[in-house]
């Protein structure tokens, strides 16, 4: 009876979750610097799924491009951006057994912040056309991923250890080396354009970008949600896992590789972001606990949710002017980084560290 009660609050919580994200998006959408009724939003929205002969009116128009072609693709790209780097929270937390870990710990966040600085910068790899940034940033990001890997099981094989260690001198060496180029290169609007890139911003979003972004992170979601078992033994240590006859390095070694091309894909798309994936998946515990098959579609929508909310204040705090949306991110994670480490309370399922 007990496990029937958990079951129906579990999926009664997804509901109202996700209920939450439709909710959010058509708020989002309508708020801006110029005001929409939400019934246009819906109706614009229902229109281009479905072209029913009554809606024709919504097929074209100053608002049917505001809505349409503007703002709605950010804020897909807000949920799927907000949800992706929860998954890949849950599952760096996993591989290095530290609830305090970030989607960027590995040394993936300073791979595309080398990549962004050099194709600023320096001009590389602008024959990928009007997204050289951002691709130039999704191979920095993966090359520094695959470098973390190879050093981590240099010697021996890798483990949670040797993952944070090798991810500290990777970001070390790439953020010594894009701060070198900066330095060198000596461009003042390139350097403002690298800064507001670094803060992240969903202000370039695409429907053909977003349809992209969010294959890679369902795809990835999916994917661990499959792997949910092996995820919770890696909370356990691989001596529970040795003993049980169950060898985790593999999969951590492709966990890892996944979760950087996901990280990769979102960068692309979003610049830099932080502090997401590290707090949604505290707050998919704080209601049920270190399940993975659980957390994962909680923390999701935390994080979808969120981050439509941090975009709308990056629209709407400064009329007519659009701050970057790792700001208002930032404001939020770091006393919220601050504030678990004053109180202790960042183990897994909620207990004391």
């Amino acid at each position: 009876m007990k496990k029937m009660r958990l079951r129906i609050g579990y999926g009664l919580t997804v509901l109202l979750l996700i209920v939450g994200i439709v909710i959010s998006v058509g708020l989002a959408v309508a708020i801006g610097s110029t005001t929409i009724h939400a019934k246009d939003v819906y109706r614009v929205i229902w229109y281009e799924c479905f072209h029913p002969s009554a809606l024709a009116d919504y097929a074209s128009g100053a608002i049917h491009d505001v809505i349409w072609l503007i703002r709605l693709p950010r804020i897909m790209l807000a949920v799927a951006v907000g949800g992706g780097l929860a998954i890949c929270g849950i599952v760096m937390q996993a591989l290095v057994r530290n609830p305090l870990a970030d989607p960027y710990l590995l040394g993936i966040s300073s791979g595309a912040s080398l990549g962004a600085t050099v194709a600023i910068l320096l001009g590389v790899g602008t024959f990928f056309g009007e997204n050289y940034v951002g691709i130039v940033a999704f191979i920095g990001a993966f090359s520094a991923s695959i470098l973390v890997l190879t050093i981590a099981n240099t010697g021996s094989r890798a483990n949670p250890v040797k993952l944070l260690l090798s991810g500290l001198a990777v970001n070390a060496v790439f953020s010594s080396f894009s701060s070198f180029i900066v330095y060198v290169a000596n461009d003042k609007d390139g350097i403002q354009d690298i800064t507001f890139w670094l803060m992240g911003s969903l202000g370039g979003a695409k429907w053909s970008n977003v349809i992209w972004i969010y294959i890679v992170v369902f795809a990835g979601m999916f994917f661990f949600m499959t792997q949910y078992r092996t995820l919770n033994m890696m909370l356990l240590g691989d001596e529970v896992g040795i003993t049980l006859g169950i060898s985790l390095h593999a999969p951590r070694q492709y966990y890892m590789i996944i979760t950087s091309l996901m990280i990769g894909f979102i960068v692309f798309a979003s610049g830099m972001i932080g502090f997401v994936g590290l707090m949604m998946p505290h707050f998919a515990r704080m209601l049920f606990g270190t399940d993975h098959k659980k957390n994962m579609p909680i923390a999701f929508c935390f994080g979808a949710i969120f981050m439509i909310w941090a975009d709308v204040l990056s629209r709407i705090v400064i009329p007519y002017t659009e701050l970057p949306i790792g700001i208002f991110v930032s404001m939020f994670g770091s006393p919220f980084f601050i504030y678990m480490l004053v109180r202790r309370q960042y183990g897994f399922g909620g207990g004391k560290s």
